[in-house]
């Protein structure tokens, strides 16, 4: 078992820059490939950023452009989503997520196996 919890989400202006944090309990962090997901008001959960249970191996989504870096600390049992120019389009919940293998660190949902309550994130213009 695995339980995450985020944090560092808040009010941004256009432009700004947000880390987040994804603390995990339990000792087998390691074992784990991650990632952080995000909903949107009135839309499905999307794919932001993966990383593979060692943190050599990232996958970003498309609109990340190198805004965003995913990264973690094992030692820490810790996962951030650094995120730099930030857009009122970037407004959403954000969600950490731990996969249920060491390997998987896709954009399918289905494929973690524990989650996080979430962090609200919000862009003003």
């Amino acid at each position: 078992q695995v339980q995450l919890v985020e944090s560092g989400g808040g009010l941004v202006q256009a432009g700004g820059s947000l880390r987040l944090s994804c603390a995990a309990s339990g000792r087998t962090f390691s074992r784990y490939a991650m990632g952080w997901f995000r909903q949107a008001p009135g839309k499905e959960r999307g794919f932001v950023a993966g990383i593979s249970w060692s943190g050599s191996n990232t996958f970003y989504a498309d609109f990340v452009k190198g805004r965003f870096t995913i990264s973690r600390d094992n030692a820490k049992n810790t996962m951030y989503l650094q995120m730099n120019s930030l857009k009122p389009e970037d407004t959403a919940v954000f969600f950490c997520a731990a996969g249920g293998t060491m390997h998987y660190y896709g954009p399918n949902p289905r494929e973690y196996a524990y989650w996080g309550q979430g962090t609200q994130v919000a862009v003003s213009s």
